[in-house]
């Protein structure tokens, strides 16, 4: 049996305010899209994912949705976005839409009659609960904003009662444990899946089901993913009814698979199995939970690679752990840049040689990878004081930090500063919007360079690089599909591993050190496929014998093993 389309996927995300605004308003919108879907189709990704365009006051930039069927102006309209994927699958893309389901914005009409009394129709489709103390003017609990910093709760005086806010005080929790809300929330996703949508990408899928108890979180300070954590959020995050609710969703789903049109062109384009990704927080036997065997989300992000330590036992320990969790047909899904982490350039102290060894890394490594807009041009993080932040993160958390501290943080605080317009060219205004108008967040200076028009005919650009992987993972089985084994032997500051499909042998070979290091190919007929670097070369050494591949410093190579032997060692 074949195996299912988003095996050999590659996703791109889209952030459409910062993407291209087509109508010179400063706005990302639809359109602006579709205008560009040439350049993911030249890249090589076969998959766009698009983060929230829904009805939203905007107060979080789309994810405080207000109507979960309609479209906001400033993005343009529900035929834009039905244009957009038919633009997208008559070249082929698939096309995932970002869906918020644990919270709506306060100002959605289901909040407004929610918060309105105790008794109406829609008064159980919030997280409401009685205050504590003898005024009830005491939160309902200790749980905490997802910043840790305040109450995740906030109060209501229409009701006297205080509602959950697990992320942001203008986006309220959701209550799925209410039937007609599942219904409600089930519908939306219906409406899309009826328009086409190929998948959606799951906004803070592991905190949507609350533990019932509603018993005061644990002081348990501890670092995850690099994140000072000073609370147990067991309770909130990750309970077995999440795990519960992806197979409903997937349930519903699975009723819209293989219906409507083909994408693209071939044997495969009768495959319309609808993809669900999830965003969850954890351990890899933690998300790996929410697959379901196989019942489930058909993919969960790896956040690992988002505070990337560039350290080849570092890397090791991961590749280990998620081929572990994650075994065939499971497929891991890396991510090395999104809309809310500091960009990778950033993170590598701006060494582009080490942004295209992580970029190889990327390609070729086993499972799904997801790359955020800016990251095949090298963008890097836009730096806007905290006083001038449009991110509400910023004004309802840290609007007390200093900006020096904030400069001195190894994760960036502000958002804006990952999110800055698309990089087209070296305009003033990149290409984002024309000459003129002012885009809704500044252009990064590095656009002279990192700019798509600057690197499309530059063999030796970055944008190129990602051309050539992603062409060589598309056309190579053992790379986007076959197996991966650790290669043993690597010299101090390299990881290699082999991928394999059948006769298809793949070694990929990265030098994370300062100093030039020779790995070891085996006995085989070497040819490189990919370098990153110029000064890669193949050689014959005399002792031991064999192949090598050469590396100079944070560099890497994929190099095909010519199908001889049984293995690389």
């Amino acid at each position: 049996m074949a195996a299912p389309w988003w095996h050999s996927a590659t996703v791109y995300q889209v952030y459409p305010r910062s993407f291209r605004d087509s109508n010179g308003d400063g706005i990302g919108d639809l359109e602006g899209i579709v205008e560009r879907l040439d350049h993911l189709v030249d890249l090589g990704v076969d998959t766009v994912w698009v983060s929230p365009f829904f009805a939203s006051p905007q107060e979080d930039f789309g994810y405080d949705v207000s109507d979960y069927c309609g479209v906001a102006p400033e993005y343009g309209t529900l035929q834009d976005a039905e244009r957009l994927i038919d633009e997208a699958h008559r070249r082929g893309l698939r096309v995932l839409f970002d869906l918020v389901l644990n919270h709506t914005s306060h100002q959605h009409p289901w909040f407004l009659e929610s918060r309105s009394s105790r008794d109406n129709p829609k008064a159980d489709w919030y997280i409401w609960r009685d205050g504590r103390g003898p005024d009830g003017k005491r939160p309902p609990n200790n749980w905490r904003s997802i910043a840790e910093i305040t109450s995740g709760w906030q109060w209501a005086e229409e009701r006297q009662q205080w509602y959950l806010a697990t992320f942001l005080p203008c986006q309220p929790d959701l209550n799925w444990r209410n039937p007609e809300v599942r219904e409600a929330m089930f519908g939306a996703v219906r409406f899309w899946l009826e328009r086409g949508v190929d998948g959606f990408r799951l906004d803070m899928f592991g905190d949507i089901m609350k533990d019932e108890s509603f018993a005061d979180l644990r002081f348990r300070p501890r670092l995850v993913g690099g994140i000072p954590r000073l609370w147990d959020r067991s309770p909130i995050q990750n309970t077995e009814d999440n795990v519960e609710l992806a197979r409903e969703l997937r349930a519903v789903c699975r009723g819209y698979d293989r219906v409507g049109d083909a994408v693209g062109t071939g044997p495969a384009a009768a495959d319309r199995e609808r993809l669900l990704i999830g965003e969850v927080f954890g351990k890899a036997d933690e998300l790996r939970r929410f697959l379901a065997d196989g019942d489930g989300l058909q993919l969960v992000f790896l956040f690992d690679f988002l505070t990337f330590r560039y350290d080849p036992r570092w890397l090791v320990d991961r590749i280990v752990e998620f081929e572990r969790a994650f075994p065939y047909p499971s497929q891991p899904t890396y991510v090395l840049e999104n809309h809310d982490r500091t960009r990778l350039l950033d993170r590598v102290g701006g060494d582009l040689r080490k942004a295209r060894v992580l970029a190889a890394l990327l390609c070729t490594l086993r499972g799904v990878p997801t790359i955020y807009q800016g990251q095949e041009v090298g963008q890097g993080n836009t730096y806007i004081p905290l006083s001038q932040a449009k991110d509400p993160i910023v004004g309802t958390y840290f609007p007390w930090l200093p900006e020096g501290v904030n400069r001195r943080l190894p994760e960036r605080l502000n958002r804006d500063e990952v999110r800055t317009p698309m990089q087209w060219d070296d305009s003033p205004t990149a290409g984002f919007c024309p000459p003129g108008v002012t885009p809704w967040l500044p252009v990064n200076e590095d656009r002279v360079t990192a700019n798509v028009a600057a690197q499309r005919d530059d063999p030796d650009s970055l944008l190129s690089l990602y051309r050539q992987l992603l062409r060589v993972r598309r056309e190579r089985p053992a790379l986007h599909g076959g197996r991966l084994d650790l290669v043993p032997g690597a010299p101090k500051g390299a990881v290699a591993w082999l991928r394999s499909d059948g006769d298809e042998r793949i070694v990929v070979a990265a030098n994370l050190s300062d100093h030039r290091v020779e790995v070891p190919l085996g006995e085989s007929s070497p040819e490189v496929l990919v370098a990153t670097d110029r000064g890669v070369r193949l050689g014959v050494d005399a002792a031991p014998p064999g192949p090598r591949v050469h590396l100079p410093p944070h560099s890497a190579a994929v190099v095909d093993l010519g199908g001889a032997g049984d293995r690389a060692t």
